[in-house]
């Protein structure tokens, strides 16, 4: 016989709660204890031992087969570079990013072109009808020869299910998950229960099968995945695509990967015609500089194994209110308050009464301490009014005292610097040799960022 039971579900975390909280115990989000009813039945409790049907046996390591390079080719290498050189059969993504940012684009040019690739192909929609997707197809020119691409707009589980085991296809995006629904639990379709099972059951399907997937998730206003944590451990990879709606370029991050390295990063421009590839992403971003403007600075980030050249623009002008402005675009607001207290205590430069702007050109996300010396030069040079050698690339993490230390993967960040047309770089100090250093730049070694502002400003 049937039960029903009422609980309270954390949006956010998953926790499970018996009564109504305004505050999660467990992430401490407010108002996201979400009411669900709950059905059970007599039988749904784990059988015993005795009538346990073994589906399954335990199978040496040695007599499994399986080819490490056996992946499904995927020619958008930007995203093939991000999953770790192409589509794994029986392996799950998540793709999650900001509404309007083309995620749904992205993955009706995958589906087109791994329709052309590796057959069939099945494209389930629950926010779309097929002629909507067949417009954008049109717009992208993803119908030519996609004859093994099938759409359905279908949002039952159950209905999904059968369609995948009738069409067998290689590979199946669903779009998106928190849309699909499973009629034999009595929550709304989105909620935390429904999105868990959903993912479950398609991801069993995919391991048992073969078949590649990919799940579409919504984000919070926090930009994280909607729904519970559990389902970024249920999948093998999980994706982001990010960007300024704003700005053109996109980057489609991983930041797990069961198959591949994390924190990799393709670089797309959004065109009329979709999602483009930028083969060059550092020329790219330095396309429109202004060579030989107070304020700019050439940085060399890494993003996963990529070095990437990025314009750091700072612009540093007289407040007019009591207390001065720190303002970040692209980078860390708490790296750009350390960058301009040692500035301003070891280095000398006066910055009490000046409102600080640094923006990152592209609208790219830099993360990373190496990028230090680059915002350190850029607000100094617009203080002083002197522009920074164009041919010079700055790296290094800056300490409290004004001691520049070392970073890693500097070989691959001064070769895509060479590569590029620079002829100067100014680096940490190495403590250990070994590192094959490019002759094609003039690469000096300081210990002080002191040293790097005697060095970097070109002499009025």
């Amino acid at each position: 016989m049937a039960k029903t039971k009422t609980q309270y579900v954390c949006q956010k975390c998953g926790r499970v709660a018996a009564k109504e909280m305004g505050k999660c115990p467990q992430c401490g989000a407010w108002n996201s204890m979400v009411e669900e009813v709950v059905t059970t039945s007599k039988n749904s409790g784990i059988r015993s031992r005795t009538n346990l049907n073994l589906n399954s046996q335990p199978t040496r390591l040695s007599e499994i087969e399986g080819d490490p390079e056996a992946r499904l080719h995927l020619p958008i290498e930007e995203f093939a570079r991000v999953l770790g050189g192409g589509i794994v059969p029986g392996s799950v993504v998540l793709i999650g990013g900001d509404p309007g940012i083309g995620k749904s684009t992205l993955m009706l040019q995958v589906a087109a072109t791994m329709a052309r690739e590796a057959g069939p192909v099945l494209y389930v929609s629950g926010e779309e009808s097929t002629r909507q997707i067949k417009m954008r197809a049109l717009r992208l020119d993803a119908s030519a020869d996609a004859d093994d691409l099938y759409l359905v707009a279908e949002t039952d589980l159950v209905a999904i299910l059968a369609h995948i085991e009738n069409l067998q296809a290689r590979l199946v995006i669903v779009d998106s998950i928190q849309t699909t629904y499973n009629g034999e639990l009595t929550s709304a379709p989105g909620s935390v229960s429904q999105v868990r099972e959903c993912a479950a059951r398609l991801t069993a399907l995919a391991k048992s099968s073969g078949l590649a997937m990919f799940l579409v998730g919504h984000v919070t206003k926090e930009g994280n995945l909607a729904g519970p944590r559990v389902l970024e451990h249920m999948v093998d990879t999980v994706l982001y695509l990010e960007g300024d709606r704003h700005h053109a370029y996109r980057l489609l991050r991983g930041v797990k990967n069961r198959f591949g390295a994390i924190s990799e990063v393709g670089v797309f421009e959004m065109r009329e015609a979709g999602m483009v590839e930028v083969a060059n992403p550092s020329e790219a971003f330095l396309a429109e500089r202004l060579i030989n403007a107070p304020g700019s600075a050439i940085a060399v980030t890494m993003e996963g194994t990529r070095p990437l050249l990025v314009e750091v623009q700072a612009l540093a002008s007289t407040t007019a209110f009591g207390n001065p402005r720190r303002t970040p675009n692209g980078v860390d607001f708490n790296r750009l308050l350390l960058t301009s207290a040692v500035l301003t205590r070891r280095l000398g430069v006066r910055l009490v009464d000046q409102d600080v702007f640094v923006n990152v050109i592209g609208g790219l996300q830099v993360q990373e301490p190496a990028a230090d010396l680059a915002i350190a030069m850029a607000i100094a040079s617009s203080v002083k009014d002197r522009a920074i050698a164009a041919d010079l690339v700055l790296i290094g993490e800056i300490g409290l005292s004004g001691e520049l230390r070392a970073v890693g993967q500097l070989p691959a960040r001064l070769h895509e610097a060479a590569k590029l047309g620079f002829r100067r770089a100014i680096i940490p100090k190495m403590l250990r040799g070994g590192n094959a250093l490019p002759n094609e730049l003039e690469v000096t070694q300081i210990r002080s960022a002191r040293e790097a502002l005697k060095l970097a400003l070109v002499a009025t």
